[in-house]
């Protein structure tokens, strides 16, 4: 075997290295007998896989044909990324950022803030020499506006098809890999604006903001009893509407607007009066801005669940809208225009795509913005079916109601946009300044430049392939022709497998057949045919099929197929009429290798990725040698502080780098307040705080920052105080504490445990102070065997959703938002607080707003007490009053309440029954934003 391996070997090399003119004769026999002959009799082993001139694993007829010139090289036409004449330029996805994109392009189709921002001054002067642009070094903006300022002058000028906005995603400190609220994004961002452009002397410059988007509405309450009126006055930059229940955009406004009773215990103090009276309070739009967001409030709280949900209520709404008869004020120019509508796709309100439709502003023809695709709106229409078919392709069962002409329903749309309606036209002489443009036209020429580059090397590779199609060609014309060159078909290996083993088994019913006397058929013979028929009708159906990929195509894998002769898949077919057919000259499932290649190449990355993290990041993989804040290494002066939950869901990647996405950047943001203050002291960091942070070595915090995004930096630096005595010892942290928001903190925490529904408290019955009740109502409480996964990861109980104000008409726009702050924090940073079971409790649900009675009544059932012999206390407080309810009780989740029975009862066993009762996790997770 040896030497002809080495025989076979050496053709291998030969053929891969000599050139059609030096082959000869007796080399094209010599390769025929040793190299070809057993590719061509499809007896080919292993030692020819990977032969690119085999004739079974290519085909003699692909070379000999004509070939694609596209196959010689996998680089797309470069053209391909060009800009099309009069169309727009769109926005690189960079992972989940669609949210972010929709918003960029309806601002930058406002052409007023566009032309404002272009106003604004450059710190670009300093990068710009006397003749032009600096050529060393790239333009980086320093400031948001400047971000702005060069993403729309790219937007409006650009000869890219799209562009990449990463710059300014990154200089708002936003996570690539995590999809944001996108109604909290566009709050947070304009208000952001706001703030920065208040600084600019130029007046339309630095009032774009309020001119555009701001309106004045009163809250407004009038006293029953004398009548007078009490006016707030308050700022919107959008107005929030309750969609749910109506089915029409007027019908929200109403709603918004109507009239609210003050009566009972929520009635109001008159001043006037100077004592509680009955009133009525309402909202009063006093002036409305040129352009007029409505948010559509889609996401909202779901009491019984926990969970944010999406409403796909159908809401119409028209081209047209005339607000006048909401106005205080009658008698001005108060009809809009819709100009854009923000779609949701999807069901959930925790994933999807966000997409938006806008209308533009010079043409009047609308356009779809998907990331890097834009498409125009066919006949100049908005049509939103799509977007519905799309989001939900499987439910069907709410009918999309009728729209007459001008109007328009959806039940993806999260937000409208109208504009105020003038005589005048809209001004088409944005002009992008010339520093700017000495950017754009710079970046058009990196374009240009790669394009042709990458044009020169699609024609090289052709070229190089074409030039070996000719020569493969030529030497296969050479070659002698041989009988039955690469006839055969493919059949999969278990299909085989099952047609053996059926043969034999008809083999053996055969024989016992013949022994069987006089030809007679009993009743179970008569069954076992039909059997045999039904299972001929199943093979007849399934024969062949395992070597289908997903699409219907030849699969790539060749360990799952054999070939088999001509005239042995003619037999087969007799048997199998109805099995797929691939000869041997069928290619695999191209889409199938398309996934594989990427597929491989996206595990090999990660792997890479992974491993590197590893190697530069060993203790912190493997826990070993951690700093402690309780116990000070005496050999730093400094550590660092990163969030726990990086640290875990970085570890999880590393363990399984195929499995998991890498973790792209640090995510400090959680540990800081709104205003960029610290929200943990050092004590709080030594105990109760402790597993929400992790301290950092600084040769470990240097290698996190080159492979991480560090949003915020986080230390704690050991100070020695006084020279005589150098064992006090003060800790600074950078940032600081901010009090107000640790104490807010704090407060919000206290006000979410008596603010609580559905949560779980435990009741222990003592005799004696030590004997323990028997449970008598199993049926109340579920056995509480903690699993692998209630022990890896507790959820909270009595959290709440930060959306849910949305539901309740909110509408005061807030720049800092430190409710929803505070609950980003909780689902970014998870503790556990379950509470270990304990003989003789019982868990019971509750809620803050129930009574002691009504637990009492509960307390009855689980042990078979009645209310009147209850005792029941909690941290040695007596609980009597059966009126107040368990928040004013002090009674909050995972609190423990003591029960003595005035009577005597039993002795039983105890049982250990806890339920274990885990509220779902919050879908709002915050922005980055809020570090600003």
């Amino acid at each position: 075997m040896a030497p002809r391996l080495q025989l076979e070997k050496a053709a291998w090399r030969w053929a891969e290295t000599v050139r059609p003119e030096e082959v000869s004769q007796e080399h094209i026999e010599t390769a025929y007998r040793i190299w070809l002959e057993p590719c061509i009799r499809g007896v080919c082993r292993r030692n020819c896989k990977g032969n690119p001139n085999c004739l079974v694993g290519i085909g003699e007829h692909i070379w000999l044909g004509e070939i694609d010139e596209n196959s010689f090289h996998n680089i797309d036409d470069p053209n391909c990324e060009r800009r099309k004449k009069n169309s727009f330029v769109g926005l690189t996805n960079l992972g989940a950022t669609c949210y972010v994109n929709t918003f960029l392009q309806v601002w930058f189709l406002n052409l007023e803030l566009r032309q404002a921002l272009y106003l604004c001054p450059s710190t670009c002067s300093d990068y710009m020499l006397g003749d032009g642009i600096q050529e060393e070094k790239d333009y980086e903006p320093q400031t948001i506006c400047e971000h702005l300022q060069y993403l729309f002058a790219l937007l409006q000028n650009s000869n890219r098809r799209y562009i990449d906005p990463s710059g300014f995603v990154k200089a708002l400190g936003l996570d690539t890999g995590q999809q944001q609220d996108a109604q909290e994004f566009s709050k947070l961002f304009m208000s952001l604006l706001e703030d920065t452009l208040s600084k600019q002397k130029n007046p339309d410059v630095r009032n774009i903001v309020q001119q555009q988007f701001c309106g004045e509405y009163a809250y407004v309450t009038v006293c029953n009893q004398c009548g007078r009126e009490s006016k707030l006055l308050s700022k919107f930059y959008e107005l929030e509407l309750n969609i749910q229940g109506h089915k029409q955009l007027t019908d929200c406004i109403s709603e918004f607007l109507k009239e609210e009773k003050l009566e009972g215990d929520n009635r109001y103090f008159c001043e006037n009066c100077q004592s509680k009276q009955n009133a009525t309070r309402k909202i009063r739009l006093l002036s409305l801005p040129c352009t007029l967001n409505l948010q559509l409030m889609r996401f909202v709280f779901d009491r019984q669940t926990g969970h944010k949900k999406k409403l796909n209520t159908y809401i119409g709404f028209s081209e047209i809208l005339d607000m006048e008869p909401y106005v205080e004020h009658k008698g001005g120019s108060y009809v809009y225009e819709l100009s854009a509508v923000l779609i949701h796709r999807g069901v959930s309100a925790y994933s999807g795509h966000y997409i938006a439709h806008v209308k533009d502003p010079q043409s009047g023809e609308w356009y779809k913005f998907n990331d890097e695709d834009i498409e125009k709106m066919e006949g100049k229409k908005l049509q939103l079916g799509i977007e519905e078919d799309l989001a939900e392709p499987s439910k069907s069962q709410t009918r999309k109601p009728k729209c007459g002409k001008g109007t328009h329903c959806s039940r993806n749309a999260y937000m409208l946009v109208y504009r105020l309606q003038t005589q005048e036209k809209p001004n088409t002489t944005v002009q992008v300044p010339a520093f700017l443009q000495e950017l754009v036209d710079r970046d058009n020429s990196k374009f240009e430049e790669w394009c042709i580059e990458m044009a020169e090397m699609r024609k090289q590779s052709v070229d190089k392939g074409k030039a070996k199609h000719e020569e493969v060609k030529e030497l296969y014309q050479r070659l002698p022709a041989g009988a039955g060159l690469s006839d055969g078909f493919w059949v999969g290996k278990s299909s085989l497998r099952s047609w053996r083993q059926l043969a034999l088994e008809q083999l053996d019913e055969q024989d016992g057949d013949a022994e069987q006397s006089n030809g007679k058929m009993n009743g179970s013979t008569l069954n076992k045919d039909e059997s045999k028929e039904e299972r001929k009708e199943e093979e007849e159906l399934n024969f062949n099929e395992d070597i289908l990929c997903p699409h219907g195509e030849l699969c790539i894998s060749e360990n799952e197929r054999r070939l088999v002769s001509k005239e042995a898949w003619s037999k087969l077919q007799q048997y199998f009429p109805k099995a797929p057919e691939f000869p041997s000259y069928k290619e695999c499932c191209s889409q199938c290798k398309i996934l594989e290649r990427e597929g491989e190449e996206n595990e090999a990355l990660h792997k890479m990725i992974a491993n590197e993290q590893k190697t530069s990041l060993p203790n912190l993989f493997q826990d070993k040698n951690r700093p402690c804040l309780s116990n000070w290494p005496e050999d730093t002066d400094v550590l660092y502080i990163v969030s726990q939950f990086f640290v875990e869901e970085w570890r999880k990647f590393v363990r399984k780098p195929t499995r998991c996405s890498p973790v792209s950047s640090v995510g400090n943001s959680a540990l800081l307040c709104p205003h960029g203050g610290l929200m943990f002291t050092f004590a709080s960091m030594t105990k109760e705080d402790s597993k929400l942070i992790a301290l950092i070595w600084p040769s470990e915090w240097q290698m996190i920052q080159k492979l991480f995004v560090v949003d915020h930096v986080i230390k704690i630096t050991r100070i020695e105080v006084g020279d005589v005595n150098p064992s006090e010892t003060q800790y600074i942290s950078e940032p600081k504490l901010c009090p107000e928001c640790r104490e807010g903190l704090l407060c919000q925490q206290q006000r979410d445990l008596r603010e609580y529904t559905q949560a779980t408290i435990y009741v222990h019955k003592v005799v004696d102070n030590k004997k323990v009740m028997k449970d008598s109502a199993p049926e109340l409480n579920v056995s509480s065997s903690e699993t692998e996964e209630d022990k890896e990861e507790a959820k909270p109980d009595g959290e709440k959703d930060p959306d849910f104000n949305q539901s309740n008409g909110g509408t005061k726009r807030q720049k800092i938002s430190h409710q929803n702050y505070i609950a980003y924090q909780k689902q970014v940073i998870r503790r556990s607080m379950r509470h270990r079971k304990v003989r003789g409790e019982k868990a019971l649900l509750v809620s803050a707003n129930q009574t002691l009675k009504e637990l009492k009544i509960q307390i009855m059932h689980a042990f078979s007490v009645a209310p009147f012999d209850q005792n029941l206390s909690i941290d040695g407080k007596i609980l009597s009053d059966d009126c107040a309810t368990l928040g004013t009780l002090g009674v909050i989740p995972e609190s423990v309440i003591l029960l003595k029975a005035d009577e005597p009862i039993a002795d039983y066993a105890a049982m250990d029954d806890v339920m274990q009762v885990c509220m779902p996790e919050e879908g709002f997770k915050g922005t980055g934003l809020l570090g600003h």
